[in-house]
C-alpha cells in the first residue's frame, strides 16, 4: 500500500489484483469507449486560474450536500455488484466512505441490502440510487428499506432505459453475480423474467418525467436525477421537483459518443440556477479535477471506479485511502488556487483552453 500515491496507481494495482472478466466490467465502457476517454480528457480542455497572495494558512475541504456536512466535495458514486471487487463488497465500501467522512450512494443492485450496508457503517451517510423494476413493488421495497435505515435522499438513474453496447464485457465473458443481489433475487421470486442483457431486462424501460414527481411526492426526502447532460433535461428535472442533478453519462458505459460530463456541466449549471444542487460524475482522478468541477458550478463530484480500485486492493482501508488521496489533493489545489474552502471557488477560477 506504500506505493499507492495517486488514483492512477490504484487503477494499476486493482487491475493486477482482479480477474480479467471482473476488470472488464469495472474499467470498460460502451462501444469504442470514446466517451469513456473523453470523460478524462475533458479536464485537459480547461485551465485553472489561480490567485496569489491570499492567506491560505488555514484551508478546509469540508462542504455540505443537500444540507448534510461531508469532509470533502467528493462522494462515492453508486456502483453495482461490488462483490466482484472484494468479498465484503458494499459493506467494505460503506466503511471506507464513513472513515473518510464522506457520503456513499448505494446502488439498487448492490450485493447487500440497504439495511446491511447502513449497519456496516452506522456513522456513515447514505443516499439510495434507484433502478426501477417493471414490478414496482420491488423498487418500492428497496426504497422503504433504505429510508428505514436512515438514507437521506433518492437518486434516480435516468440514462439506462436499455443496456449500452459493451464489447469489452462481452469479449471477456463477464457474468453479473445476480444471485448475490437481493433486489434481483426478489424480482425473480415474484415471477419477473429478464429479457435481453442479463438482469437489466427486469427493469422498466418506459419511465417518464412524471416518475420524478411521484418520487418527490411519495417518499418525503430529496430526489436527485442522475444521468443527464443537457440543459433541456436539467430544466425538466427542476420542473418536476428534483432537489439535485448529477451530470453524468454513466461513466461512458451507455451511449458511446455522448458528451463528456465536464463539458456538459456549465450548460446544466446555467440552466438550473439556484433551483437545485448540481453534481458531476465522470472522469475525476485528481484533486485539481475536483476544484475544476467546483469552478464550473458543481456542488461536489462523485467517484465510482476509483472507489472500486481501493476496494479491490485492500477492502475498506483501500477505499478510505483512495478517498483520502483525493481529499489531500483537493486541499492542496484549493490552497494553490487561492481558496480557503470549496465555497470560495468560482467560475473566475477556470477558463476554457484556446
Amino acid at each position: 500500500m506504500e506505493q499507492l500515491l495517486t488514483l492512477d496507481d490504484a487503477e494499476r494495482m486493482a487491475e493486477a489484483a482482479l480477474p480479467p472478466d471482473a476488470w472488464s466490467y469495472i474499467a470498460g465502457g460502451a462501444g469504442d469507449e470514446r466517451t469513456l476517454r473523453w470523460n478524462r480528457d475533458a479536464f485537459s480542455q480547461y485551465r485553472l486560474r489561480p490567485r496569489v497572495l491570499v492567506d491560505v494558512s488555514s484551508v478546509e475541504t469540508e462542504t455540505t450536500v443537500l444540507g448534510s456536512s461531508v469532509s470533502m466535495p467528493v462522494l462515492v458514486a453508486p456502483m453495482a455488484f461490488q462483490q466482484i471487487a472484494h468479498e465484503e463488497g458494499e459493506l467494505a465500501t460503506a466503511r471506507g466512505a464513513a472513515a473518510a467522512g464522506t457520503l456513499m450512494c448505494v446502488s439498487t443492485v448492490a450485493t447487500a441490502t440497504p439495511g446491511q450496508i447502513a449497519a456496516a457503517a452506522p456513522e456513515g451517510q447514505h443516499w439510495l440510487q434507484i433502478y426501477v423494476f417493471r414490478d414496482r413493488q420491488v423498487s418500492d421495497g428497496v426504497i422503504e428499506q433504505a429510508l428505514e435505515a436512515g438514507y437521506s435522499a433518492l437518486v434516480l438513474t435516468a440514462d439506462l432505459p436499455v443496456y449500452g453496447i459493451r464489447h469489452r464485457e462481452a469479449r471477456l465473458g463477464f457474468e453479473a453475480p445476480e444471485h448475490a443481489v437481493p433486489a434481483i433475487v426478489e424480482a425473480r421470486s415474484r415471477g419477473g423474467e429478464a429479457g435481453g442483457h442479463h438482469s437489466l431486462g427486469l427493469l422498466e424501460s418506459g419511465l417518464e418525467w412524471t416518475y420524478v414527481t411521484e418520487l418527490v411526492g411519495r417518499w418525503g426526502v430529496p430526489v436527485l436525477v442522475k444521468g443527464l447532460v443537457t440543459s433541456e433535461d436539467a430544466m425538466l428535472a427542476c420542473e418536476h421537483g428534483a432537489a439535485g442533478i448529477v451530470v453524468s453519462n454513466h461513466g461512458g458505459r451507455q451511449l458511446d459518443g455522448a458528451i463528456a460530463s465536464l463539458d456538459a456541466l456549465p450548460e446544466v449549471v446555467d440552466a438550473v440556477g439556484e433551483r437545485a444542487e448540481v453534481y458531476l460524475d465522470g472522469g475525476v482522478r485528481r484533486g485539481a479535477d475536483v476544484v475544476m468541477a467546483l469552478a464550473l458550478g458543481a456542488k461536489a463530484v462523485l467517484v465510482g471506479r476509483p472507489a472500486l480500485y481501493g476496494l479491490a486492493i485492500n477492502g475498506s482501508k483501500g477505499v478510505a485511502q483512495v478517498l483520502e488521496i483525493l481529499r489531500e489533493e483537493t486541499e492542496n489545489a484549493l490552497a494553490l488556487l487561492g481558496c480557503r474552502s470549496p465555497a470560495e471557488v468560482t467560475r473566475a477560477h477556470v477558463a476554457r483552453a484556446t
